[in-house]
């Protein structure tokens, strides 16, 4: 890449962008999951489905604050096991990449994401819902970690 530095020198190219937006929307999704886990985990529907417990002590004290009506352990399983899972399939995905390229861990990332998409919309219980969490969280572990080294290589 020093062979090629005075190339790039001053300039902002087409596919310099490209590797910033690549960086920036594989980061976006930790931020996207946050709202829509927090937004979901907050609906009285889904609490009544899965955290009935929750939804009662949710509506058992009106007058007070939120902090600890989700004061639950399978709710914080449930929540967290999608960036434990994208902290732990990121060490697997470097391998990948590595030696596979970016395109089979994309593939691989992409599989994950979808089947654990598929689970937590058919979820009908609590176990479905963690191990849709945990595929859902590989997926982004491997989309993250791809388009990170991506993001380096380039620049």
């Amino acid at each position: 890449t020093l062979k090629r530095a005075h190339l790039y020198e001053d300039k902002i190219t087409g596919y310099f962008i490209f590797s910033c937006i690549v960086g920036a929307l594989g980061g976006s999704l930790f931020g996207y999951d946050l709202g829509v886990s927090g937004g979901v985990t907050s609906m009285d529907d889904f609490l009544l489905e899965f955290f009935p417990q929750v939804y009662e002590r949710k509506h058992a004290h009106m007058q007070e604050t939120d902090y600890c009506k989700y004061d639950d352990q399978m709710m914080t399983v449930f929540t967290s096991s999608l960036f434990f899972a994208a902290l732990v399939s990121t060490f697997g995905a470097s391998s990948l990449t590595k030696n596979k390229g970016r395109r089979a861990s994309i593939v691989v990332g992409s599989i994950s994401f979808f089947i654990g998409a598929v689970m937590n919309a058919s979820a009908v219980n609590i176990s479905m819902l963690i191990v849709g969490r945990v595929l859902l969280g590989v997926g982004i572990g491997f989309g993250n970690q791809t388009t990170s080294w991506f993001k380096y290589v380039v620049n």
